[in-house]
């Protein structure tokens, strides 16, 4: 697994071993990020990677102009595998990464105060869909602005995501067996 584009391009990832982690396919993350760059979202933005793994959609909005990016996953061998990959890229400086369920994360981070300008959520397949829902409800408060987007990433088979009256569906595409649904803030201010 390796970076796609921006200044870290080709560089390799680790990755944790074993079958707990599903790391977005390169051909997923190529037409996602083709998509944020399209809409300028990178130069500058704060990034939230809940569910990380391996980190490659963080590192990925990194390398292309993220000014910070916060990873968050509970896995212990995922958080090593990310703090390596983080380290031989020198971005020690730009990254944070707790080591904690995504719920509590966000919770914490809400607290603080934290604002994010795209948040990547790729929760593991068998997370349930009234988790998830509560998570975006959370999660909807830590978007800066009505230009901010969350991005949830899905089996093709699952459903869209139940979604908080504060987020609405801005675009969902289907890459394979993979779904990506684009949420942003509801424009009317609910």
């Amino acid at each position: 697994m390796r970076i796609i584009g921006g200044r870290h391009r080709g560089r390799p990832l680790h990755a944790p071993k074993g079958r707990d982690t599903r790391p977005t396919p390169d051909r997923v993350r190529e037409s996602l990020f083709a998509m944020l760059d399209g809409m300028g979202l990178f130069e500058a933005a704060h990034v939230l990677d809940l569910f990380a793994g391996s980190g490659s959609l963080g590192l990925e909005a990194l390398s292309r102009g993220a000014a910070k990016v916060t990873f968050v996953d509970q896995g212990s061998g995922s958080v090593t595998a990310l703090r390596r990959s983080i380290a031989d890229l020198g971005e020690e400086g730009r990254t944070s990464v707790l080591a904690q369920r995504a719920q509590t994360a966000v919770d914490r981070l809400r607290e603080a105060g934290e604002t994010f300008d795209l948040l990547f959520a790729d929760p593991p397949y068998p997370l349930g869909e009234d988790e998830l829902a509560r998570l975006l409800t959370s999660a909807s408060g830590l978007l800066r602005d009505l230009n901010a987007l969350a991005v949830v990433e899905r089996s093709v088979r699952s459903p869209q995501p139940t979604l908080p009256p504060q987020l609405e569906l801005y675009r969902d595409r289907t890459y394979g067996e993979t779904r990506l649904w684009l949420l942003q803030l509801e424009s009317d201010g609910r």
